[in-house]
């Protein structure tokens, strides 16, 4: 089995602050992080959920109702953790299943891609 544990939850929402008050006032989630991404117009908060880092909470201008786009409101991706990120591609290519080109998080320097469910809805590796 390479999948450790689910990584963490990304969703997209359409009032910032109303879902910040969602998550972490009723909720109960512990905040993290928060940044302003000026030239995305956009938050991006990490929410804690029982001493792990499970949310990101995202805002963008104007987000379209969810047809496919990763980009839309509502849940963004699904991420699941491995420990080796190539060893992980190759089993998915070996069942083919396309996979996009492995990037490096700018804030964590830990390498992710995407690959999509049979129903085309994205989901994330991470390594750990």
């Amino acid at each position: 089995m390479f999948i450790n544990k689910i990584h963490h939850i990304a969703i997209i929402c359409s009032d910032y602050e109303k879902s910040k008050n969602f998550y972490v006032n009723i909720l109960g989630f512990k905040i993290l992080n928060e940044i302003y991404r000026s030239e995305r117009k956009s938050y991006k908060l990490d929410l804690e959920i029982a001493g792990e880092y499970q949310i990101e909470l995202f805002s963008f201008p104007s987000p379209p109702e969810r047809i496919t786009s990763p980009e839309a409101r509502g849940l963004r991706h699904l991420a699941f953790e491995v420990d080796n990120i190539e060893d992980f591609i190759k089993y998915l290519n070996k069942n083919n299943i396309i996979v996009e080109s492995v990037k490096m998080d700018e804030i964590t320097n830990k390498k992710y891609t995407f690959f999509r469910d049979p129903d085309n809805l994205p989901l994330e590796i991470c390594e750990k």
